[in-house]
Parts: C-alpha cells; structure tokens; sequence
C-alpha cells in the first residue's frame, strides 16, 4: 500500500517515517511543497506537491496521487490536516485522521476554550483594556511557539498587538509544560494515555521530553474524548497554572513530534493509526519502565561518489579501546547490504589479527583480511573504485593521491544512507 505523508519534511513527518520502519506492506511516499530535509529520511520523495493555499490544490494532489497510486495521505502539519479533512470527499485517497469537524475546533485555540469552558481548567481570555501583566499572547491558530510573547508590560502589549491585533490575550501559566499523547480507535474508545514532561522546549517544539505518570491527565484526556469525536493518535498540552491548576493549553488531532518517547516503549501511535484507519482490531502494550528522549540536530549528507570497495583499518576505526566500533560496524553492515566487497587492511602488532576479529565475533564481516607490516604503503593494496578510511592522516594522504576518496573514523557519518 502507496503512503503519503505529507509534508514529509516536519517533525512530524520524519517520526512517521521512523515509525514504520519495518512495517510490511507499506510503501511511504514523502511529499513536500518546498526542498526540505524529506529527501534525505525518505527513499520515496517528491517536492513537487502543491501548496496547500493553492487555488487549485485538490486538482494538483489529485494528479500526484493517481501517478504514485496512493491510497491514504498521513498528514504532517496542522494546517495540512485541515485542509485535507476539508477537502476530504473530494481527494481520490482517503486522509487517516479525525473528522473535519475535530479538525476545525481543535485548529482554533478560542473555540477550544469556549468549547471546554466549565469543563477543563483553560486559560482566562482578556481584552485589551483589562488584561492583568504579565500576559500571554497567542495566534488563535497556530502551532509550535511561532508568534507567541510574553507581555510584562502595558506598552509590552500595544507593540506585539499592533503587529497582530488577532493575537489571544491569554492568562500567562508559568508552571510546568506537559504533552499527552492519546490514541482513540474507530469505536471512539480511549486506549491510551502517555503524558511526558516537557523538560526542554526549542522553537515550541519539545526537543526534550521524560515521561511522568499520574490520574489527572487521564480524568482530562477522557473529558477531551467524550466531547470530540477523535479518531487515531492526537494530544494535548496543559501547563500549570499560578496556584498549580493543569491548564489546557491546546488540543491538536495529530501525532506530536516527540511522540517517538511512545514509540520506544512499546505504542507506535502512527501505525496504530494506521492500523485502526484500516479498520483493524489492535492491542497495545506500553513497557513499564521511565524514560526521557532529548533530540539535537543531527546532519545528512548525499556524496557523489560511486564505489564497488571499502578499505578500512582496524586499530582505532573498526576496534576502539579494545572494543567494536558500533558506528563503523554500522556502515559496513550497510555496505554489504549493498553488495561492496570489504577488505580490512591493518598494520596491527599485537598478534594474529583474525584471532582478535574471533574474540570480538565480527570476522565474517570482511572478504578479505589483510596483516601487513612497516615495510610497505597500504596505497599498494588498495584497487580503484574504492574507498579508504583509516584514522591516520598519513595514510589517507597516501592513498588519496591515487585519486581514491579517504575518510577519517568522524567521517563515516557521511557514507550512512539514513
């Protein structure tokens, strides 16, 4: 079955590729409007898809979607999500997710809070003329931290409202931030609830995030499904208020992008999604054990070179301080996948080298181990079409004259394909 997920390149979509790793029957299509970091996480990527403020947007995706036979969209972005619960009769593939109509309220923060005024804790909503400092200001749609400010101060508020005059004037919660993910099947049965801590915040994103556990945020996650009709994954954000009152903050019916604490504990909230789209019976089962995920940029790289061989050293690069190097295991594992054939050339001296590739259990690794001694220039060994790594400058040096790419040990990151 032909996935989109769209757009592919958000938080969002990068923890749904990461999620259906290893899923069978599935074939994921990443999608984005613009060049964006799709390309690198999945092997399926188009940047040709239309915006979604596009006058003609359905006809546009409705195109993409008969070339690359796609059966269901997943969509990664608030306002993608609307748009596509909007449009949802009209689309030739079915949109996994809730309801339009779930869709609509959750996208706005004001007709959250009235929708749930009297019944959740949510944010006092103030005018201009009576707000009290300091104060919080919001879009009324909006997602991440992306126009919000604090205002401690009169003329604080007539600056940010005079670049927006929308903004929400908004009870300012200073205590503890928490995201509760939550998964509601087909029957609109709540089947779990995952609150984790929102320890550090970059961007309005959680990039880190330790799982908690108390009754309060499954007493809300209820109250929130008996009075939306949700369908698959969603979340919701509380803060603690002055005088410690969990506040409700937003809804969204969606995958967080930090979901992925769920996921390593055992509850895969996009394929559950997926599998209960499909109309599939689940179960689930969320291990017993604390956990906490803190995420950092991290690089991707595309290397125009072309290569049948790996040459790569043994002390210090494939064994580190006696032991294996899961990093550069990694890629060789990869590049057997591949089919490249692997030599491992090495001036070790401390003993017969295939008796230390025994006792570390990785000998079946290289095609071919080669001992060598002081005498002589790995460079002579080394074939064309090949690469080289090694940790010694030198040698590098040497075999890069041959026109031979060389890597350092830091450097295989680079080879890596994800």
């Amino acid at each position: 079955m032909n996935i989109l997920v769209f757009p592919c390149g958000s938080e969002i979509g990068l923890e749904i590729s990461r999620a259906f790793v290893g899923v069978k029957g599935v074939r994921l299509i990443g999608g984005s409007s613009v060049p964006d970091h799709g390309r690198f996480a999945f092997p399926n990527y188009r940047e040709d898809f239309p915006d979604v403020r596009d006058e003609d947007f359905v006809d546009k995706m409705n195109l993409l979607v008969e070339q690359e036979q796609i059966r269901c969209i997943f969509p990664a972005h608030d306002s993608v999500i609307f748009e596509l619960t909007r449009h949802r009769a009209q689309l030739r593939c079915e949109v996994i997710g809730s309801a339009y109509e779930a869709c609509f309220l959750c996208r706005s923060k004001g007709r959250t809070y009235q929708h749930f005024q009297g019944i959740l804790p949510v944010p006092v909503v103030y005018t201009r003329d009576n707000a009290p400092f300091p104060v919080f200001l919001k879009p009324d749609a909006g997602q991440g931290s992306k126009g919000t400010f604090i205002a401690r101060r009169r003329s604080d508020l007539d600056f940010y409202l005079e670049k927006d005059p929308s903004l929400l004037i908004l009870e300012y919660l200073p205590g503890e931030e928490y995201t509760v993910d939550c998964f509601t099947d087909e029957n609109r049965e709540l089947r779990f609830v995952g609150p984790r801590r929102r320890s550090r915040i970059l961007n309005g994103i959680s990039v880190g995030t330790i799982r908690v556990q108390a009754d309060e945020f499954t007493d809300m996650a209820r109250a929130i499904n008996e009075r939306i009709e949700l369908n698959g994954a969603w979340f919701f954000q509380v803060k603690r208020s002055a005088t410690g009152v969990l506040t409700l903050m937003e809804i969204a019916p969606r995958i967080g992008g930090s979901s992925g604490l769920c996921r390593v504990q055992g509850v895969n909230l996009p394929v559950l999604s997926y599998y209960n789209h499909l109309h599939l019976s689940v179960k689930i089962h969320c291990n017993d054990f604390d956990a906490e995920m803190d995420r950092s940029w991290s690089s991707r790289y595309k290397l125009n070179i072309e290569y049948s061989h790996v040459y790569i050293d043994f002390d210090d690069c494939v064994c580190m301080d006696g032991m294996v190097n899961p990093s550069v295991v990694k890629f060789l594992i990869q590049a057997i996948n591949q089919k490249k054939q692997i030599h491992l050339l090495s001036r070790h001296s401390q003993g017969p080298l295939v008796e230390e590739l025994a006792r570390l259990r990785i000998r079946d690794l290289f095609d071919e181990v080669r001992q060598i001694g002081t005498d002589c220039s790995k460079a002579d060994f080394v074939k064309d079409d090949s690469i080289f790594i090694d940790d010694s400058f030198a040698e590098r040096q040497d075999v890069a004259k041959k026109g031979i790419p060389v890597f350092s040990v830091d450097a295989v990151e680079a080879l890596m394909m994800d």
